[in-house]
């Protein structure tokens, strides 16, 4: 779809969608965003001028669907798949792409750290997907160094970021806001350091008593983005891993830092998201948002859950869409979802159905409560469907419309029922909807009621 857009701007110094919205300049890109959110274009292009939208879209991913991530979009859902040591290849992840699509990821994060070719697996994904591709640079630069972080030196670093941009991915989790001096403040926290990306600097420091790579030389990565529309996702090295450790000073030095490079990277029309915690306990959620949007001048807000508690293994995709709900409503952009085998395992095909279904849902309910125009119809929809009993429609509108057509047809599996004025809950006596209640016969209620006042008095 994006060919011929690209073509007219492919060569110039920067091809940002920031660049082109402080020049005044409507891209195709940005129509496409308004249309799919049902917004002026003009507001689009003006949010992505202050900094409080993006479009991630880099000029070598042709066949990317332009999307919106921020506050006046919907709230956006990402995936994160990718191959290990242990386990995966090239089919494998394209297919958990494919699955990641079908449940309704709005961006897919490649987190490969081994397990084959790196460059061939990412290559393969960002040809398959129609939607923005993240990676974690940084890890590839360690495997590519045997996991000897100590002998990486910072043009490793650059070298592997711009292979990324060359080869189409869209934004980059870049943990250039842990500096040296903050390494001190984990002293006090129970978890410590659970950013794998934050872990691998923070040894690289400990080793060379030098400051963070990504931080010296951010302005280098910035020259590398512009060339290419790729946006920064700012990595919170030092997100909490569990709630002792949540809102702490580590966390929030780190933050003030994502702000200052925030800016720096806007000097140059270059679009940035932040990244955040993580686990926070329910009553620091409005402040974990708040403060991030304070700091970092309303850059749109990526967090990953957060989780409420700590204390359910094997359900952290319940215990982090409850906060990923309750961030969605406060501001946040985009929530990273988190599956089933968190802090577990890697998780497969249906702990990944099971992640997104509940991030889908919590984004929904998040746009809910934020009154976004028309986000309710769908569900206006399905209740009128459900009111007919009109089974088929109702699952046509649930958001995994195979989960539910299976629940229903457990107990009730026949054809016939699909057209039954009853589920196997009620059953066919018991079903309080089957009283169906005409308006005229509620006309002549309200009539009596009104006529009749000591029947009310009395009841």
């Amino acid at each position: 779809m994006r060919t011929q857009w690209i073509a007219k701007r492919r060569g110039q110094g920067n091809v940002t969608q920031m660049y082109y919205a402080r020049q005044g300049i409507f891209t195709e890109e940005m129509h496409y965003v308004a249309q799919q959110e049902n917004l002026p274009v003009e507001l689009i292009k003006d949010e992505i001028a202050k900094g409080r939208l993006i479009i991630p879209a880099n000029i070598n991913h042709p066949n990317l669907e332009p999307m919106a991530i921020g506050i006046a979009s919907k709230c956006k859902v990402n995936a994160n798949i990718g191959a290990s040591p242990n386990s995966s290849n090239i089919d494998e992840e394209v297919a958990k792409l494919n699955l990641a699509v079908k449940y309704g990821a709005d961006t897919v994060m490649d987190l490969s750290t081994g397990g084959g070719n790196l460059d061939e697996i990412r290559t393969a994904i960002i040809k398959a997907s129609s939607v923005p591709i993240g990676t974690v640079p940084i890890y590839q630069a360690v495997e590519n160094v045997h996991g000897n972080v100590e002998n990486l030196t910072p043009e490793d670093f650059l070298h592997v970021i711009e292979k990324h941009t060359q080869q189409g991915v869209d934004y980059m989790t870049i943990h250039a806001g842990l500096l040296i001096e903050y390494l001190p403040l984990v002293k006090t926290r129970i978890t410590g350091i659970v950013s794998r990306g934050g872990g691998i600097i923070a040894k690289w420091m400990l080793h060379h008593h030098k400051q963070n790579p990504l931080y010296t030389h951010f302005r280098d990565i910035i020259e590398i983005f512009k060339k290419y529309d790729v946006s920064f996702s700012l990595g919170d090295s030092l997100r909490p891993g569990c709630i002792h450790d949540a809102s702490d000073e580590a966390q929030l030095h780190e933050l003030k830092t994502l702000g200052k490079l925030t800016r720096r990277a806007w000097e140059h029309d270059v679009q940035v998201m932040v990244e955040g915690p993580g686990h926070i306990p329910m009553d620091q959620i409005e402040f974990n948002v708040k403060k991030q949007m304070e700091e970092c001048s309303e850059a749109p807000f990526y967090v990953l859950g957060p989780l409420v508690t700590d204390i359910a293994p094997g359900y952290d995709h319940i215990t982090s869409a409850i906060g990923a709900a309750m961030a969605g409503w406060y501001g946040t952009a985009m929530l990273c979802y988190v599956t089933p085998k968190e802090h577990l395992g890697l998780p497969n095909a249906e702990d990944v159905r099971n992640g997104l279904i509940a991030y889908k849902i919590a984004a929904h309910a998040a746009d809910i409560a934020r009154h976004r125009s028309g986000v309710r119809d769908r569900d206006n929809e399905i209740s009128k469907a459900r009111y007919k009993f009109d089974w088929n429609r109702q699952f046509e509108l649930a958001l995994d419309p195979d989960r539910a057509r299976e629940y229903h047809d457990e107990t009730l599996p026949v054809d016939i029922y699909k057209t039954a004025e009853f589920c196997s809950m009620c059953g066919p006596k018991f079903c309080p909807m089957q009283t169906k209640i005409d308006a005229d016969a509620l006309t002549e209620l309200e009539k009596f009621l009104a006529m009749d006042k000591e029947v009310v008095t009395k009841s």
